[in-house]
């Protein structure tokens, strides 16, 4: 999936637990410019759901995608202000 998108950086948080996968997002997040989309590994199941809920309550930023790999949760947020 990440063909679709330009990922400006990549956020690995392979081994990360709840909630140091959307701790570390958010952090990532900021230091990237408007417009650029992050890409975020994660092993943790929890992921899924965690990084959604908090994308959806938080203002400046979209998810674009979600892939459910066999080992890895790969997600795709842009920066949107």
């Amino acid at each position: 999936m990440s063909a679709e998108f330009d990922i400006a950086e990549t956020l690995d948080v392979k081994g990360a637990s709840c909630p140091m996968p959307v701790v570390k997002t958010k952090s990532a997040v900021d230091d990237i410019e408007v417009g650029q989309v992050l890409e975020v590994l994660a092993t943790d199941s929890g992921s899924m759901s965690d990084i959604q809920g908090w994308a959806d309550g938080t203002a400046g930023v979209e998810l674009l995608d979600q892939v459910e790999g066999d080992d890895v949760f790969k997600h795709y947020v842009r920066k949107t202000e």
